[in-house]
């Protein structure tokens, strides 16, 4: 049995925090005695399970450079510290195991500035450098990282999951409504400037042949969607007569509803780490449209997805038009990924290097 300590501030926030959330339930089952750090999670009837609480920021200044003596004195009387992303505090000295899911901010100009992607390329690095292992979600992620950051240190694939809310969907046939629906945000690495122009062409021809109407539910805040790329203004301020809803936040129930009744979740993105949306839609009975990346083509080669050619507007509308035309049931496939067999890849690597 080990001492793990694990860093959970992040718990409840972005996709970082929902990776973290799918597998914690089953490192608390593992038997190994945890040292939780921050967040708010629930631990009752846990005997192994110990809180300390943390409210320091992931990233800050203190955190890198002024950690709380008190703080790392517990952590280092454990065995090992896990980090479900590359902040690693300071004046830890056991040894670490620490998370890169991509490096987009590299690989893609124009999310960050050049001081943004400087400090982000020194957080990586340094993070390989006190690491002993570094985790990452996919074989592309992990080839872009020994290629862009020449990391040394043994990189372990541990894939991802969809959250438990999905895997419990009792997979009870919905009427479908005439929905498209796209989760993500409109950084240019998402592909929306190639959804949005399709998707205008896909309804006018709709209409044109007397088969109805389509919106696009897309799920975010309309006043998050800000960029320097004006190209989406027109899309935004019109929303609706576009046929397009923003949702705003939604809570798991209500983002299950709105996958179960749409026709197709599209996934038009230049780049991911690993792409959990498509494999939410397909746990719950949704098709699934994707850009032919090569992270894509990675993940969901085995699964019943249709692909379009990346940043083709025309391929992607001309798919979206086959598959309105066609049912909407998805045949069987295996259920390969799950947060079950991410935490049991994760406990093994924990496991052998501490031999």
């Amino acid at each position: 049995m080990m001492k793990i300590a694990i860093d959970c501030r992040m718990s409840g926030k972005s996709g970082i925090g929902g990776f973290l959330d799918g597998i914690l339930p089953y490192l608390m089952d593992s038997g190994n005695e945890l040292l939780l750090i921050g967040g708010n999670i629930d631990v009752e009837g846990r005997k192994n399970v110990t809180c300390l609480p943390c409210d320091i920021g992931t990233f800050s200044i203190k955190e890198t450079f002024f950690f709380p003596k008190e703080l790392s004195k517990q952590i280092n009387q454990c065995d090992l510290y896990f980090t479900p992303y590359c902040n690693i505090p300071s004046g830890i000295k056991v040894p670490v195991y620490s998370t890169i899911h991509d490096i987009v901010f590299l690989d893609v100009k124009g999310l960050s500035g050049r001081v943004g992607t400087f400090v982000r390329k020194l957080f990586y690095k340094h993070a390989i450098k006190k690491s002993k292992m570094v985790f990452t979600v996919s074989e592309f992620s992990k080839s872009r990282i020994i290629e862009k950051l020449h990391c040394k240190k043994p990189l372990e694939v541990v894939y991802g999951g969809v959250p438990q809310y999905l895997l419990d969907f009792d997979g009870k046939q919905i009427d479908k409504d005439s929905s498209l629906i796209f989760i993500g945000n409109i950084k240019h690495h998402k592909g929306l400037q190639t959804l949005l122009p399709a998707l205008t062409k896909f309804r006018s021809k709709l209409a044109a042949q007397g088969k109805g109407d389509v919106k696009l539910v897309i799920v975010g805040s309309k006043d998050n969607f800000r960029t320097q790329d004006n190209s989406f203004d027109s899309y935004i301020q019109s929303g609706e007569s576009n046929g397009i809803e923003f949702t705003g936040y939604l809570s798991d129930q209500e983002l299950l509803h709105r996958l179960t009744k749409a026709r197709i979740l599209v996934q038009p993105s230049l780049y991911e780490g690993f792409g959990m949306p498509p494999l939410q839609a397909l746990y719950v009975g949704t098709r699934a449209l994707i850009s032919d990346i090569p992270v894509f083509k990675e993940i969901y080669k085995d699964l019943p997805v249709s692909f379009f050619h990346v940043c083709d507007e025309e391929d992607l509308q001309a798919q979206l038009e086959k598959m309105w035309d066609e049912p909407d049931e998805l045949p069987g496939f295996e259920r390969i990924y799950s947060f079950e067999r991410t935490a049991s890849i994760i406990l093994k690597a924990f496991n052998y290097k501490s031999e």
